[in-house]
């Protein structure tokens, strides 16, 4: 197998007040910056908000739901904390997660530009998001929305009391700021690569933002075109979803699935890409197979959009289309599946180590391996109408929601923290939490597939008393979950103030964005970079780098 070499004219020192981080220290330099790296860090802080309120709404619910009679909170503010949960966590956080941070942050820095297509469009679109964000949050604080974040109808459209209109003002614009991110990673994929840099020369990281600006273009608007008919019949009075004077509610199923299994990927697919980065990283090993894992990432987007009527087998649809999307939704899996065992073939005989990326990855790979395959279950119609609107459904939506975009996300923020910043992080307290949120992931929703199986729904925070052990298990797991989640903010932050200065490349790994400074300057290479082989350049038996190659970075077995 030949070497791969990436070459880089020879950098000059960056003074400190070239560096992104220090160049305009003021509130208002952030809010009005283009830099593509400082929008990034604006997201990850709106992000991380969102994330701890839609965590508080969870964990008053798994305290109510410590007890089968419901004695703490009302049926109403259960409701309104569920809705509140599922609408913050899904559009403000999971979906925005990898792709507005990291891929705001790297996308240029790996394919050798200086910054997005759009500028102006990057920081507009985090506006954006943030005013979908404020929307939502007037909401809660005038009293919630009760309809689930799925909004069905007729309850959102006729019957709630609550302020739907609003939260669904906050999610349509929020959706703006998806398109906009999509249209702008797409244009700089397209037009601002840096010279030798091929399509098959792309990081996988790279590829996978890609598949999912795909998605967010055509499947957004769809949602953002949902929403509008439900203020136009809540408000307007348009009957286009009542029955009662010709409107169709299964309309709105249709409409809100057809965005809502794309929007998965666009959750786990940049997720996919953090773990192939890291993985290949710590293995010191080529990615196996990596024209199949471009295909993979590619198919998941595209056959994701017909696989979503496998939500509504229970909803009333022809036998024959429930068919069909069973079919498809079990032919979905199949690039997943190529892309799981790739992973473990790029891990066979290289020289692996267990630093808290690595460790935050393969918790990936076990989660969503899981994940995956009750996914199955799932895809079958006569499974499916056993547990659906059972916790089951939950599980399976966390296992890969969660355990898997998640772990994707603290591994990428540990992965990359030395390059964000400069600084190394305390590896002990990263490896001990990375070890902690999986098991605390697994005690949380492991049970919850039993409590699917033998019955018990969704949505309900009155059950009968023997399932009370399993909601217990559940709830003590979220406990040491949310340990696992606090953890890493206190020794970054930390690590800030005292930690080691990493160097540009302390993991020695291959990709652009570690041939330039840590931080990186203003406009990421002070001279363009050539790219002239293959992305990956490790040795193909995983024992270094590529012999002869002239890569100036240490490898992982080397002292620095």
């Amino acid at each position: 197998m030949s070497g791969a070499t990436i070459l880089v004219r020879p950098l000059t020192p960056v003074p400190e007040s070239g560096n992104y981080l220090t160049a305009g220290r003021t509130i208002w330099s952030w809010l009005t910056s283009t830099d593509h790296k400082r929008i990034a860090i604006l997201y990850a802080i709106s992000i991380t908000v969102f994330f701890f309120i839609g965590a508080a709404a969870i964990a008053v619910i798994r305290f109510e739901l410590l007890t089968p009679t419901g004695q703490y909170i009302s049926d109403d503010t259960y409701n309104k904390l569920f809705t509140l949960h599922g609408v913050v966590m899904v559009w403000f956080f999971l979906i925005p997660s990898i792709p507005n941070t990291f891929g705001n942050f790297l996308l240029p820095l790996m394919i050798g530009a200086p910054d997005v297509a759009f500028p102006r469009l990057n920081l507009f679109s985090w506006y954006l998001n943030i005013a979908g964000g404020l929307f939502t949050l007037y909401a809660v604080i005038a009293g919630g929305v009760d309809t689930g974040w799925t909004f069905y109808t007729p309850f959102s459209t006729m019957f709630s009391n609550s302020h739907v209109l609003a939260a669904a003002a906050g999610v349509f614009v929020a959706g703006f700021s998806s398109i906009a991110t999509g249209v702008n990673f797409i244009a700089t994929i397209h037009m601002l690569r840096t010279e030798g840099m091929s399509w098959m020369r792309l990081p996988l990281f790279v590829w996978s933002l890609y598949a999912t600006s795909l998605v967010l273009i055509l499947a957004t608007p769809v949602l953002a075109v949902t929403l509008l008919l439900i203020v136009a019949e809540r408000w307007l009075g348009l009957p286009i979803f009542d029955p009662a004077h010709g409107g169709d509610p299964l309309l709105f199923q249709h409409l809100f699935w057809f965005y809502s299994h794309p929007a998965v990927y666009i959750m786990i697919l940049p997720a996919m890409g953090v773990v192939t980065e890291v993985i290949t990283c710590f293995a010191r090993r080529r990615v196996f197979g990596y024209d199949f894992m471009v295909y993979a990432l590619v198919a998941i987007a595209g056959i994701g959009f017909f696989v979503w009527g496998h939500h509504m087998f229970v909803s009333g649809q022809s036998p024959y289309a429930s068919l069909v999307f069973s079919f498809l939704s079990f032919v979905v899996a199949v690039p997943s599946a190529i892309k799981v065992f790739n992973w473990t073939a790029t891990l066979y005989r290289g020289s692996v180590s267990f630093e808290a990326p690595m460790l935050y990855a393969l918790g990936f790979i076990g989660l969503f391996a899981i994940g995956g395959s009750t996914g199955l279950f799932l895809a079958s119609i006569p499974v499916d109408i056993q547990v659906h609107d059972t916790y089951f459904v939950i599980a399976h939506f966390h296992y890969i929601m969660v355990g898997g975009s998640v772990s994707a996300f603290f591994a990428a923020l540990h992965y990359w923290w030395p390059k964000i910043t400069g600084k190394l992080y305390d590896e002990a307290w990263a490896r001990f939490a990375a070890i902690l949120m999986f098991f605390g992931f697994n005690f949380t929703f492991f049970p919850q597939f039993v409590l699917g199986y033998l019955g018990n729904p969704r949505r309900y925070h009155v059950y009968p008393p023997q399932f009370q052990v399993f909601h217990v298990m559940s709830s003590t797991g979220a406990s040491v979950l949310a340990a696992a989640y606090l953890l890493p903010p206190i020794y970054l932050i930390w690590s800030m103030r005292w930690g080691r200065a990493a160097g540009d490349n302390p993991w020695g790994a291959t990709g652009l964005e570690w041939r330039t400074s840590s931080p990186p300057p203003l406009h990421n290479f002070l001279n363009p970079p050539k790219v002239e082989q293959q992305p990956y350049a490790y040795h193909p038996e995983g024992r270094g780098p590529v012999p002869g190659s002239r890569t100036p970075y240490r490898t992982q077995d080397q002292p620095s």
